[in-house]
């Protein structure tokens, strides 16, 4: 092995122009569409119910197998795992970690060959839903462990000796984490600073990663860095495999959070790492895609937990209305509390019946559903924190004051504004809400811009945009006409949606209202063209209308399947039907704020409160914050800081 190189000069910060920085972002992406998807169709104005009706199922096996899984992992959240323990301490005891890698939760997505469980992705959902409703914290232990981190990029881009070395380790003893963001670096990778240099049979890593989950106690990262381009190596963004206790990786901080304070969440430094070239995951440049790539399905795992969110949500309001009376009556019959109630009630079912529906077309793996996976993470963060949110409200004082607080004075110690703190950073872990818009619209346009997009691109020249509009006016004479009519408008089609309660008014609402959506979104880049994208305001609501449209279809879809196992049918059908009504009137409003809003106006004022127009009125306070720069150094080096890892054996 050849000698380390000498370090190098510490690297400027990539600096990049917002046109660079979208070509990478584009470049990740992928790029075709091999399989039908039922969500990019709705975004097209076509309703394909038949892609997700009737609703798949697992396998008798996979079910069976998950089950007896399911009722170890339950014995054992509610034997060996203390949440208030965990909240009060922010720290999992390591002999809880120990007990779940004994019973394979550390394996559950790894395929059985490798020492893993081999559950389908619609049983690790539900185990995830299970745990974390015992602790948050574990929750998110196990899904960074095997949504994001090592297991599942190498299940997918990882050679047979990557597998055959590292699975059998993640299965049983190891604990993984995903190393992408940096100090300065969040949702624009483009700007990553963090480098390999190639050295031989080696690359050596420089650089520094900030949130790494699961990095404090982590044997094995899968680390995103930046290989320079030279003589036989083309380069680009990389995904690597590192042993945590490599010479030259430090973890300088254990950080601390509003929520999830158990999670084992730090800064790692990495000084001169050397990184065996076998380690490294995919081909050079492939960093960002096989990132992409293993979030299609490991964005799963947070509505999972939104999931079981919700029904401990539904449980004690259910619980707390029955028994807390005002006026002589339990607060579940006043109207302004059962509102809540029912809120809760019926998004939970959608939120189930999305994740279900997702999860077990991932299994199935007949369609692409990165379009599905991205909106059941979407949506299920921004639904599961209103839940928890309303909660709160409907226990009152007592949802503000901690579970140990109520304890001490002798009443039932219910976590609720625990919960509201746990679930806050769903909205931003694994593609913030504002994020999750702008790449849910990107792919929801991409048939637009296949077709069109020369046509607003201003570095095309004249030929490219004439042969462009040739052929988005092919496109667009046989779009736009069946964008026109279609079943929604026949009193009587999806008449199989009608038993008892009457769902089919709802499906015929959803394909209406594709068509409407579509028509909007085409009138949009009519109007707009190249300054769509920056449009954010209305492709936000756009993929927000989307959302529903999709719970909507996913929650009538569960209903016929609950109802045709006998498996408490009338009532899915009344909640399914509850929670529709409901969906159909935030579309409304969202379609209403399509063109009708303060976009302009807030942009106006966002300049204004950049140049200082407006810091009149900020005066009158005390700032509590301490001193120190907005963003910390990460300039490479050798580290100053204790090391603070921890591997948990």
């Amino acid at each position: 092995m050849s000698a380390a190189p000498e370090s190098p000069p510490p690297p400027s910060r990539p600096t990049v122009t917002e046109r660079e920085a979208r070509r990478v972002a584009e470049a990740a992406r992928e790029q075709d569409w091999r399989k039908p998807s039922f969500a990019k169709e709705l975004f097209l104005g076509r309703f394909r119910l038949d892609l997700i009706h009737p609703h798949p199922l697992p396998a008798d096996e996979a079910a069976q197998r998950g089950e007896e899984f399911l009722a170890k992992l339950r014995d054992f959240c509610e034997t060996k795992i203390d949440g208030a323990l965990i909240e009060r301490e922010a720290r999992i005891p390591d002999e809880v970690v120990t007990g779940l890698k004994e019973l394979g939760a550390f394996g559950m997505k790894i395929d059985t060959k490798y020492g893993g469980l081999g559950l389908t992705q619609v049983y690790y959902n539900k185990a995830l839903a299970l745990v974390g409703s015992a602790s948050p914290a574990i929750g998110a232990l196990l899904s960074a462990h095997q949504s994001i981190g090592v297991p599942q990029p190498l299940k997918l881009f990882g050679t047979r000796e990557q597998k055959e070395t590292f699975l059998p380790r993640c299965a049983r003893t190891d604990i993984s984490a995903f190393l992408l963001t940096e100090p300065d670096v969040g949702s624009d990778p483009a700007r990553l600073a963090t480098t390999a240099v190639p050295d031989g049979d080696d690359y050596v890593l420089d650089g520094v990663k900030l949130w790494t989950t699961n990095g404090v106690v982590a044997d094995l990262l899968v680390v995103m860095a930046r290989v320079p381009r030279s003589e036989g190596h083309r380069g680009g963004i990389t995904a690597f495999v590192v042993e945590a206790s490599s010479e030259g990786v430090t973890v300088e901080n254990r950080n601390a959070f509003m929520g999830l304070r158990g999670l084992e969440n730090g800064v790692t430094r990495f000084h001169r790492v050397r990184v065996p070239a076998a380690h490294r995951i995919g081909e050079e440049g492939q960093g960002l895609k096989i990132a992409l790539t293993t979030l299609n399905t490991g964005r799963l795992s947070l509505p999972a937990m939104c999931v079981g969110a919700g029904k401990w949500c539904l449980k004690i309001a259910r619980e707390w209305s029955a028994a807390r009376e005002q006026w002589g009556r339990p607060v579940a019959l006043h109207e302004a509390v059962g509102s809540k109630i029912s809120f809760i009630a019926a998004t939970t079912f959608a939120l189930e019946a999305v994740l279900d529906l997702s999860s077990q077309m991932a299994d199935e793996d007949r369609n692409d559903i990165r379009i599905e996976a991205a909106l059941a993470k979407l949506y299920g963060s921004e639904m599961a924190w209103l839940m928890a949110d309303e909660l709160v409200q409907i226990r009152g004082g007592r949802g503000f004051e901690t579970a140990d607080s109520l304890r001490e004075r002798g009443e039932r110690a219910v976590p609720a504004e625990q919960l509201l703190r746990d679930l806050r950073i769903n909205r931003i872990f694994e593609g913030s809400t504002e994020i999750m818009h702008l790449l849910i619209a990107r792919e929801a346009v991409d048939a637009h811009l296949s077709v069109a997009g020369d046509l607003i691109d201003p570095e095309k020249s004249l030929s490219d945009k004439a042969r462009a509009g040739a052929n988005a006016g092919v496109f667009y004479a046989k779009w736009l006409p069946r964008l026109v009519a279609g079943p929604g408008q026949l009193p009587g089609a999806y008449g199989g949606f009608r038993h008892g309660v009457d769902l089919s008014p709802h499906l015929r609402y959803v394909e209406r209202t594709a068509r409407r959506l579509a028509r909007s979104t085409f009138y949009a880049m009519s109007r707009w063209q190249g300054r769509m994208e920056t449009k954010q305001g209305f492709l936000g609501r756009i993929v927000d209308i989307g959302a529903e449209l999709f719970a909507m279809s996913a929650a009538c879809v569960r209903a016929e399947l609950l109802r045709s196992r006998g498996d408490h049918g009338r009532e899915a059908y009344q909640l399914a039907d509850a929670f529709c009504r409901q969906a159909r009137i935030r579309v409304e409003e969202l379609f209403g704020r399509l063109w009708t809003n303060t976009d302009d106006l807030d942009r106006k004022v966002v300049k204004g409160v950049l140049s200082g127009t407006y810091e009149w009125l900020e005066q009158g306070v005390i700032d509590p914050s301490g001193d120190g720069p907005w963003i910390a150094d990460a300039t490479p080096g050798p580290s100053t800081r204790e090391n603070v890892h921890r591997p948990i054996r």
